[in-house]
């Protein structure tokens, strides 16, 4: 109850959900490889995770505060204060909310759950307080005619005596539906509130939907032209060439899509810079806008699986904006900032190379940004894993050296410097996969942004490696389609693939784990034929 009262003052307020907040803490908190475990084992859902984890907690937690409160009520109504104080903390934490509100929606949470817990303790009450006595064996009357006893049937009496439990147990499955409708209203109401896009802009309609919005942005002033015939490969079950917004992946730190106000939202360009800048969701639009196709990965992408995706991205470039702000000598570092305290930070030097282009994006897939990927502006950097480089929400981008700051996930053991791997993945077959014999194609993708995709090879049951065929690339941004055509013979077969990067480089195939900057090794999977 005291978690769905809080959901429901949320909801209805505006106060910062205490579930969330405390959600959040416990991300703070996070020791180092947690994040990469969480990812590992659950992978976009790691938050529905970590709220069950929450909730699951604070079920047991109230469970030993309630068989306290059943011998003195003060030491189990202690135990709901003293983490209605820890949710008060992780709430004030919580940008841009009021601590007020946040202390105000722990103050009503503990409240509605002491007052539940006395209701149910004042129904859970001996026996001998409804008939007088506990119950006990079957007591005897002298017979009518010889004085012997008679047995009386106490059967009624314990009926009646187990009513109290009856009626104890009724009001802990009420409270427990009730308590599912209520904090299930209050969920419905901040999802309501923080939802998937809406701009509201002079330069765009009223309210643009985020993701399958009809609206368009304005007209790029380096727009690219539609891809052609021989840029994609027509496989059926391989990976598009260009993800579609609501299936592009999803990782941050945040256990709710910040809901901003572009009538409010500023960025400001601060730090080691001649002219500090400050720019409105209006004036950004109002910038010449570039487009490119960028393929980004997040460090914690196991080989072969699909926190990986590419997308047409539309905004201003990062060169511009720092080019206007005056970068001073020594600034060797750009960070990022997001408005719910994310950061990241990528070298200057990486900005400015005239082989890539980093964007402050406002458009994906020449729709408005989707606010589940940073709406209403976010940080794009060719080459570099999102953890360093690819700030949502963006409200800041300093200047300053690379010794000062370091980014959210650098302490927790991650490599400061966080360029892409060169990887490969096999989309067809699937692992597992029962295939007839034949003719059959092996097929996936293959990405090493920046320095482009020169080659993907695939090895059948330890063979020979043969040289797949690729798309044409879009740019060395972006991952590339191959396929093989193969003749599958009955049996049991293993695949793998390796792809050699711009550079020359081969893909290794040294396994390592994600941490601390990202996971080596060929994607392999095993197929049955017959």
């Amino acid at each position: 109850m005291a978690i769905a009262a809080s959901e429901l003052i949320a909801g209805l307020t505006g106060a910062p959900s205490l579930l969330v907040a405390v959600g959040d803490l416990v991300i703070d908190l996070q020791p180092p490889g947690a994040k990469d475990l969480m990812v590992s084992l659950f992978g976009t859902n790691d938050k529905l995770a970590l709220n069950l984890v929450v909730v699951a907690v604070a079920v047991v937690i109230s469970a030993v505060a309630g068989v306290l409160a059943s011998r003195r009520f003060w030491v189990g109504g202690a135990v709901f204060v003293a983490f209605g104080i820890v949710a008060a903390v992780a709430a004030a934490r919580v940008p841009p909310a009021s601590p007020l509100l946040g202390l105000l929606n722990a103050a009503i949470a503990v409240g509605a759950a002491l007052v539940v817990l006395r209701l149910l303790l004042g129904l859970k009450r001996p026996a001998t307080t409804e008939l007088g006595a506990a119950p006990g064996p079957a007591t005897a009357e002298p017979g009518p005619t010889d004085g012997a006893a008679a047995p009386v049937d106490a059967r009624p009496a314990a009926a009646a005596l187990d009513w109290p439990r009856r009626r104890f147990l009724i009001a802990t499955a009420g409270t427990l539906g009730g308590a599912i409708v209520v904090g299930g209203a209050g969920r419905a109401l901040l999802d309501a509130a923080h939802p998937e896009g809406v701009v509201t802009s002079s330069k765009l309609p009223a309210a643009v939907g985020g993701i399958g919005g009809s609206s368009s942005l304005p007209v790029p002033a380096a727009g690219v032209p539609p891809l052609t015939a021989d840029e994609s490969l027509q496989v059926p079950g391989i990976t598009p060439i260009v993800t579609a917004n609501q299936d592009f992946y999803k990782i941050d730190t945040g256990l709710l899509t910040p809901h901003i106000d572009v009538a409010t939202w500023k960025l400001h360009v601060t730090g080691m810079v001649d002219h500090p800048l400050t720019f409105t969701y209006d004036e950004l639009l109002g910038m010449p806008l570039y487009e490119q196709y960028v393929t980004i990965a997040c460090v914690s992408n196991r080989v072969g699986d699909n926190l990986v995706g590419n997308a047409l991205w539309t905004g201003v470039l990062l060169k511009d904006v720092l080019q206007a702000a005056g970068v001073q000598a020594g600034a060797t570092q750009v960070v990022g900032r997001s408005v719910d305290g994310f950061t990241v930070g990528f070298p200057t030097s990486w900005a400015l190379a005239p082989e890539r282009e980093p964007m402050v994006v406002v458009g994906m897939n020449r729709e408005p940004l989707p606010a589940a990927h940073g709406f209403p502006a976010r940080l794009i950097v060719p080459g570099l894993y999102g953890y360093v480089s690819a700030t949502k929400w963006l409200s800041e981008i300093q200047l300053t050296t690379r010794e000062a700051v370091d980014g959210y996930w650098i302490p927790l053991g991650w490599a400061k410097d966080g360029p892409i791997l060169t990887q490969s993945r096999i989309d067809v077959p699937e692992n597992g996969k029962h295939l007839a014999a034949g003719p059959a194609s092996i097929a996936g993708v293959a990405f090493a942004p920046d320095r482009g995709v020169t080659g993907v090879e695939v090895r059948i049951d330890g063979g020979d490696w043969q040289k797949a065929r690729t798309s044409q690339p879009i740019s060395k941004a972006t991952w590339v389609q191959w396929e093989l055509p193969w003749s599958a013979a009955a049996g049991h077969h293993t695949i793998e693939v390796r792809a050699t990067d711009g550079t020359g480089t081969v893909q290794t195939d040294q396994v390592t784990s994600p941490a601390p900057d990202g996971a080596r090794g060929h994607h392999t999977i095993s197929v049955d034929v017959g």
